[in-house]
């Protein structure tokens, strides 16, 4: 099996692998969290709190509440009042848990007794964490859990369990992850440029297109994490967020551009089937070769020109009457003048198209960037 063998793979496997939510939960589960873990970013009231909790060695158990937590909470002292990351640090002296109102402005009780079930799963051993998750299986709820003897904070949201990390070892990780990206987005430089050669040619083969395809899948799943991080930063991320955008850039539309060349009406399904496979899986070409093509990975395929031809800048309507006249790039390419003022029906229109056309293959010839052809 062909599996890739750059020195820095072992580096993204790690990376990929170590994301604390398995992959199978990621799509939606996580989406919903995403949004929940804003809330947390550093500089927000709660995060203050949680951050002078653990400044002080203090242990703490906090509920969000929703519709459902009242049926396993017994209320203690009503409290009532506007949120303050002061009075959360006092109110966390005391036994028992604090409970905030759904949307976090107000502290509503003290010293609250937590009864989830007992035949609630959870993999904790400590009593404080027992009840965070029992409490957020149980009820779908937010519960947030500060242990003073590990002097972490860990968020439980549904079935989900998040340790949240401090501003700079999250800087630091976010840090060495984009170091990671760049040196994946380099080698996938290279490889989108031999595929520019090869299609002009007419020369790509599944082995190739499968190549490019996973190498896209990499990047989207490291660039998945820096925006985790990103998410967990908040104002402090933004040089972190720079930098992503700038070496992500316009790399879905890329992906887009190539699944529709290759797979046509079946590009969306495609990404899917990408999507779905684990990252060991995903190292091997021959796997993505079957699930794509049941493993042709000799044959040669044409591309329509979907990329190539969108470099040119030329308008959408005259780009997508070509395709669909020709069919593939190599027809197009290899059309002859006539054929071509048929589809342009403007000797300007059309002489500028060559014109273009004729800067891109040469650009691609001399191994330059085409990115930012006009």
């Amino acid at each position: 099996m062909e599996i890739i063998k750059d020195s820095e793979i072992k580096d993204v496997r790690e990376l990929v692998l170590s994301e604390q939510f398995p992959r199978e939960v990621l799509q939606d589960k996580e989406k919903d969290f995403l949004e929940t873990l804003k809330l947390f970013a550093p500089g927000t009231s709660i995060r203050s709190s949680l951050d002078d909790l653990l400044s002080a060695r203090m242990g703490a158990l906090i509920v969000v509440a929703n519709e459902n937590t009242h049926k396993i909470i017994e209320k203690g002292f009503r409290i009532n009042a506007k949120f303050s990351h002061q009075k959360v640090v006092e109110l966390a002296k005391m036994d028992g848990a604090i409970i905030l109102s759904s949307d976090l402005k107000k502290i509503l009780y003290a010293n609250a007794l937590l009864f989830p079930s007992v035949e609630v799963q959870t993999k904790e051993t400590g009593t404080r964490h027992k009840a965070a998750e029992r409490t957020a299986r149980q009820a779908g709820a937010l519960v947030i859990a500060v242990s003073e003897r590990k002097n972490k904070i860990t968020l439980y949201y549904k079935d989900l369990k998040y340790e949240l990390q401090r501003s700079s070892e999250i800087l630091r990780r976010a840090s060495e992850t984009l170091q990671i990206l760049e040196k994946q987005k380099e080698i996938y430089n290279d490889l989108i440029a031999n595929l520019n050669l090869l299609e002009i040619e007419n020369l790509v083969t599944v082995n190739d297109l499968c190549t490019i395809l996973q190498r896209l899948e990499i990047l989207k799943r490291i660039s998945s994490i820096v925006r985790r991080y990103l998410i967990e930063l908040g104002k402090e991320g933004m040089v972190v967020s720079m930098r992503l955008k700038e070496l992500i850039g316009n790399l879905n539309k890329e992906e887009g551009l190539i699944l529709k060349d290759y797979f046509n009406n079946n590009s969306q399904t495609t990404s899917e089937v990408l999507e779905r496979m684990s990252f060991d899986s995903l190292l091997e070409i021959t796997n993505i070769s079957s699930a794509l093509f049941r493993d042709f990975h000799d044959k040669v395929i044409s591309p329509k020109g979907e990329r190539l031809l969108d470099k040119t800048r030329m308008p959408e309507d005259y780009l997508r009457e070509l395709i669909n006249r020709f069919d593939n790039l190599d027809k197009i390419l290899s059309a002859g003048d006539g054929e071509l003022l048929e589809v342009f029906r403007d000797a300007d229109i059309f002489h500028a198209f060559n014109k273009k056309l004729s800067s891109l293959k040469e650009k691609i010839v001399m191994g330059k960037d085409i990115g930012n052809l006009i």
